[in-house]
């Protein structure tokens, strides 16, 4: 995907799908991944690609733990043997 100056516009058709009113995006206005995020400004809908969510993301959501972790240096079982 190359990047899009920001004055770059093509007239496109609205059609519907169901019940919801639809726009097909031109090539060079695709968006990365199969999900976004829309807004709406004044008269101007805004469509952005949805950002990828990681590990560090759902952490910073999760609420703090009130549990005590176990005591790590507790003594662990002895390996198995599990040769032939």
């Amino acid at each position: 995907m190359s990047a899009i100056e920001v004055n770059q516009e093509r007239e496109v058709k609205l059609f519907r799908n169901g019940r919801n009113q639809a726009v097909r995006i031109p090539v060079e206005f695709e968006l990365p991944g199969n999900e976004a995020i829309m807004r709406k400004e004044g008269d101007r809908l805004i469509i952005e690609p949805k950002k990828k969510s990681g590990l560090i993301e759902w952490l910073r959501a999760q609420e703090p733990w009130d549990e005590e972790f176990p005591d790590l240096d507790e003594k662990s079982p002895p390996p198995k043997d599990f040769s032939l």
